[in-house]
């Protein structure tokens, strides 16, 4: 499906799974859409299932958003206690749509409870309370967090009861704007399919023997550990004086923890002449984007790192702004800090969602199916990879997400045949006078 046509099905009012694979404009599409409602002044809740995913959309977590925090299961008590939230309560009552990203790390238990929660608040047994429900996400990205004994259909979000009754549009994104056909596409493509074979090792296995790029670029781990001390070893070995830079918060406590553990930034950024770095912000206008790597060559006048990055372009890193906003657009908490981290390496985890010219990934410590699809579908080619090592599970995805996405594509295909561009647009107008109507009302 295109581009268009999904934010045609979403502008409509419709329930969307929004969905494809990485590269095709999943997050484009989606801030698109939410322009949108913000340009027609159509309230709505901005979310996703984690804080990192939603720093890259300026929302907040879906736990925060609604309230239930970590718990997977509300007594009728607890959905009274919220009840009593008028804050929550007028939040919730005048959401037009709720839009959750990153969906495939958010456990089915959640979804339901989400669905349990608005219906109670909004004394509406439609799916979600009747709010026009939007998910985006990819299934071959990270998986839930569950317990030990949990198997896959006890944790996926398309597992739930809530997603049964939501009825949703499935829009899958199939233009890739990342990868061109090459290798790595082919490696990726076989990967979703579940059909790596010995020719598609071959291709790994030679990236092993390979010389590898000279500057090594920004390496990505699978754990923590092997991430800080690679980072702390490199910017030791720089002889030059260390700055620091703290980062300025304003707003709700709670939400300003929240912040700081999502934003990939440091709360206290170390930096020194010579160091590596990564811009952790989208700004076109400024010349970088999320995942923009660069060398520290100066510090302004003003005290700012000046980075040189691809093309010899110098930017000055001056600071930026994570926040959490209402529908509004108020800022509830803010976090302020200069848009770099040390980038000799970063976790597979922190890297998705970004684009990168060039990486050395070692997935030879892969624990978790998705973990080798998440790095590899970061970079455009193989050639600009250098690869210390993969094992097994690296190469390998959940079969149930395999089977679901074969489904997804199934019923995107028959979606776009079907779906008639008139009746979308009179769809269109009507959700538009609804929400206005049901605001004026309120």
């Amino acid at each position: 499906m295109t581009q268009e046509l999904a934010l045609d099905i979403l502008k409509s009012g419709r329930n969307v799974f929004l969905t494809g694979s990485a590269g095709t404009g999943k997050t484009y599409v989606l801030n698109q859409f939410i322009q949108y409602l913000n340009k027609y002044k159509i309230s709505s809740g901005v979310t996703a299932s984690t804080g990192i995913a939603a720093t890259h959309i300026k929302g907040q977590t879906i736990h925060s958003w609604v309230g239930m925090g970590i718990k997977n299961q509300m007594t009728r008590k607890d959905l009274h206690f919220l009840s009593l939230n008028k804050a929550l309560l007028k939040k919730i009552e005048k959401t037009k749509v709720l839009i959750i990203d990153e969906i495939s790390m958010l456990h089915l238990n959640q979804l339901n409870l989400v669905d349990q929660i608005l219906q109670y608040l909004k004394d509406n047994l439609l799916p979600f309370g009747g709010i026009q429900i939007v998910l985006c996400g990819d299934f071959f990205q990270l998986p839930p967090i569950g317990q030990p004994f949990e198997k896959s259909r006890d944790k996926f979000a398309f597992m739930s009861t809530a997603w049964v009754n939501a009825a949703f549009n499935i829009c899958y994104l199939t233009q890739q704007f990342r990868q061109d056909k090459n290798v790595l596409s082919e490696v990726l493509g076989a990967i979703r399919n579940a059909s790596v074979d010995k020719d598609i090792e071959a291709h790994l296995k030679k990236k092993l023997g390979e010389k590898q790029l000279e500057n090594p670029p920004i390496q990505l781990y699978t754990h923590n550990a092997d991430v800080d001390r690679i980072n702390e070893e490199e910017l030791d070995k720089i002889e030059e004086k260390v700055k620091y830079f703290w980062a300025k918060t304003h707003g709700k406590k709670e939400l300003i923890v929240t912040l700081k553990k999502s934003v990939i930034v440091p709360e206290r950024l170390s930096l020194k002449l010579g160091a590596k770095v990564m811009f952790v912000k989208n700004n076109p206008d400024k010349g970088y984007i999320n995942g923009t790597l660069g060398k520290i060559i100066e510090f302004s006048e003003l005290g700012l790192p000046v980075v040189r990055i691809a093309g010899k372009k110098e930017i000055i890193a001056s600071p930026e702004e994570w926040s959490i906003d209402d529908d509004k657009g108020t800022s509830l908490a803010s976090f302020l800090q200069i848009p770099l981290r040390l980038a000799w390496a970063i976790t597979v985890h922190k890297s998705q969602g970004m684009t990168l010219d060039s990486a050395t990934l070692d997935l030879s410590k892969t624990f978790e199916k998705g973990q080798g699809y998440v790095a590899l579908s970061r970079l455009k080619s193989l050639e600009k990879m250098n690869l210390l090592g993969f094992n097994a599970t690296a190469l390998s995805i959940e079969p149930l997400a395999v089977k679901a996405d074969k489904r997804f594509k199934e019923l995107s295909a028959e979606l776009a045949e079907k779906v008639d561009p008139a009746d979308l647009k009179t769809e269109m107008e009507a959700f538009k006078i609804k929400a206005k109507a049901l605001k004026f009302i309120k």
